[in-house]
């Protein structure tokens, strides 16, 4: 799994050196598994069935990087971000990881032996998606509706129901979660995640049946205060706070890191 995570940078690196259009939104898919993105070729077709019916992306095209075809999603994501920020409640505004991404974080989730994975703030549901199409239980928390809205009509058009729920996560009564070992994954970098994050630990923690559950946390290379504690890619006061031991971390291309050389970290942490 770490060499599928480099090898991913590696790709998005040289991604970003060779394209030359001009989409708000890029991002890609191998068109078969090899040995460099190495993903069985059922599942593969199912990340871009994923992509073909999110109305994010309006447009593809093929290119050869690193000696194998690819196919680049262009679309849009501001009208999707602008919803996402709308809400007083909106902790994060909607940015995406790269599909490919989502797919190393549910895929870490199995490896772990993990039943049932948790997005939170889910955006378009990717996580889910991914974790879902693994075998996985999937729950897919997002606070706007109309990104609930695309991800019910994701459902229809892909066939996998990875469960999406409108909820505002803070306030979730996280006893309707089933009792499986389970994985959460929170969107929202430290510096405006804080709240959701915090508030959706301490929500687990006060419950038996998912308090043993693991948290991945989505921290970030900067920071917007200057005096802010950096440790742990700014999630340092929150792991002391709630006395979390970290398990791994792996870094891997989000929306918001394209025109950045480091990635985003996503530390998975348990609790004691």
């Amino acid at each position: 799994m770490e060499t599928y995570s480099e090898n991913v940078c590696k790709l998005k690196q040289e991604y970003v050196k060779i394209y030359k259009g001009n989409s708000h939104t890029t991002e890609i898919l191998p068109n078969y598994s090899h040995k460099f993105i190495q993903i069985d070729d059922n599942y593969l077709k199912l990340l871009h069935k994923f992509l073909e019916a999110n109305p994010i992306y309006s447009n593809q095209i093929y290119e050869e990087i690193l000696d194998h075809t690819y196919t680049i999603f262009e679309g849009d994501l501001n009208n999707f971000w602008i919803d996402s920020i709308k809400h007083d409640a909106s902790y994060a505004p909607f940015y995406p990881t790269w599909l490919l991404s989502a797919w190393s974080l549910a895929f870490q989730a199995k490896n772990l032996g993990f039943e049932q994975i948790i997005d939170i703030g889910s955006g378009d549901g990717r996580i889910a998606y991914c974790g879902k199409i693994l075998g996985l239980d999937s729950i897919s928390i997002e606070i706007d509706e109309n990104l609930v809205n695309m991800q019910e009509d994701m459902v229809v058009k892909t066939g996998i129901n990875f469960n999406p729920i409108c909820s505002d996560a803070t306030i979730y009564d996280f006893k309707k979660i089933p009792s499986e070992k389970s994985i959460f994954v929170i969107g929202g970098v430290p510096e405006i995640g804080e709240v959701l994050a915090e508030s959706v630990i301490k929500n687990v923690f006060e419950l038996t049946h998912i308090s043993n559950s693991v948290f991945v946390l989505t921290g970030s290379h900067s920071h917007r205060e200057f005096s802010r504690d950096t440790t742990h890619f700014g999630w340092g006061p929150t792991i002391r706070k709630f006395h979390l031991s970290i398990i791994s971390t792996i870094s891997l291309p989000t929306y918001w890191t394209m025109d950045q050389k480091f990635e985003t970290p996503y530390i998975f942490t348990k609790k004691g």
